[in-house]
């Protein structure tokens, strides 16, 4: 029974990679629509969602090995093909809580006849051979950081060259590591050591004041339908203490969906005050508003807008704002796999989209308001370089210290690296318009 049930789970897994091959669709929503449609148990799920993130997480490496075992190259496989030899050696190189037989009968029974005894070889000879020596560190530094880490060249390039070496290895091994899931308490209707009692396995988080750590589905855990936490990585948590909104000010997030830095804004207010977020995209501003009610926060006005084009209505007219800009996203790696394979050139142009953005933000500043500027990538040309091209064209506009939770932060912005943070790779900076506050 057990083994059918496996192999529901590796099957739809197995589905899930094949379109991911087709589709640059993040992962993310990908597995959550198919998981929607399943009829599996609560433990397949658990296996099909670590299935498919693992086999993604770990594309390079596994392609590597499987082009040693192989006479036959990889380019010249079928998709399917591919992909079943890639959930295979997944679970036989990285799950070690799968026995071998199981992982590799399993997975034989999803392919085809005619390629059955192909794959069956393949997995069993990965069983019998040593551990495969990785590309020499000295002679091709970016190989085998691209294999150890499942990183593309261009980008683990792009890391070298920014941080260096060892600093850049350090960084990639940082995201790999399995991070608990960190939520953000909604301290309107419980306390943080309250939660923690309440939920199983439960601990403070080490930077934020409101974070948790936990483990398990989110939707399961204590509290999540009475609106006690949501979902927010300890970066954005500091973003939102940085910005310090208060009772009874005006906000705006200029970039807001999913809407967690207005939520921990509203939240820091007490619900009380006025909260203008804007997005592009209308389709998600709706679910800001659903989770907006979980909470019990009815504060959040919501708009779709272009950042970049003015709303002359609201010039001079907030408190604080926050501009939490589009970007590349590699200071998440670890939560989007997918972008460990895009390459860098890839982004050039977003840099100068920033810009604009947090041009046309600063005008709804008031004099003496505050200005948050943040992304979720690791990189300056993104980050530090597009606050001084902003200074040097918005002299009345200078960076401010600030403290958000665990940190001080004298040089009012700063870049949280996985390998020294507990967090997503994350840039913010904090400006003052006119007078320092």
């Amino acid at each position: 029974m057990a083994a059918s049930t496996n192999a529901s789970a590796r099957a739809v897994a197995l589905e899930l990679l094949i379109k991911a091959e087709r589709s640059e669709q993040f992962s993310n929503i990908a597995l959550d629509k198919a998981l929607e449609k399943q009829t599996l148990s609560d433990a397949d799920k658990r296996l099909t969602s670590a299935l498919f993130y693992g086999v993604i997480e770990k594309r390079i490496s596994l392609d590597y090995r499987i082009s040693h075992l192989s006479s036959r190259p990889i380019g010249q496989m079928d998709s399917h093909t591919l992909c079943v030899l890639r959930l295979g050696i997944y679970q036989l190189a990285f799950m070690d809580k799968i026995p071998p037989h199981a992982a590799i009968n399993e997975t034989v029974e999803l392919c085809p006849r005619r390629t059955r005894g192909f794959v069956n070889a393949i997995l069993r000879s990965y069983t019998r051979s040593a551990d495969m020596p990785l590309p020499d560190r000295e002679n091709d530094f970016i190989k085998y950081l691209s294999v150890k880490y499942s990183v593309a060249e261009p980008l683990c390039e792009k890391f070298v060259g920014v941080y260096g070496g060892e600093r850049a290895e350090s960084i990639l091994d940082a995201f790999c590591r399995q991070a608990p899931t960190t939520l953000r308490v909604n301290t309107q209707k419980a306390s943080v050591d309250d939660l923690i009692s309440r939920i199983d396995g439960a601990a403070r988080g080490e930077l934020s004041p409101h974070a948790i750590y936990a483990r398990g589905a989110v939707r399961e855990l204590f509290g999540f339908d009475d609106g006690l936490f949501f979902v927010q990585d300890e970066a954005s948590q500091l973003c939102v203490e940085a910005l310090g909104a208060c009772e009874g000010e005006t906000v705006m997030d200029i970039c807001a969906c999913p809407g967690s830095k207005s939520f921990g804004a509203a939240i820091n207010m007490k619900n009380k005050g006025r909260i203008l977020a804007f997005d592009l995209h209308a389709s998600k501003l709706s679910l800001v508003l659903k989770s907006a009610q979980r909470l019990g926060i009815d504060i959040i006005n919501v708009s779709e807008q272009d950042g970049r084009i003015p709303l002359e209505k609201y010039f001079g007219a907030a408190d604080r704002v926050l501009c939490d800009v589009p970007c590349s996203g590699f200071g998440v790696l670890s939560k989007k796999p997918e972008l460990r394979y895009k390459d860098p050139k890839t982004s050039a142009a977003l840099p100068d989209i920033q810009l604009a953005i947090l041009e046309n933000a600063c005008r709804y500043v008031k004099d003496g308001g505050t200005l948050v500027y943040s992304t979720c990538t690791v990189f300056p040309e993104e980050n530090e370089q597009n606050v001084r091209r902003f200074l040097e064209r918005h002299s009345d506009f200078s960076l401010t210290p600030f403290k958000a939770g665990a940190l001080d932060v004298s040089e009012g912005y700063i870049t949280l690296l996985p390998d020294k943070y507990p967090t997503d790779g994350f840039f913010i900076a904090k400006l003052t318009k006119g007078k320092q506050l």
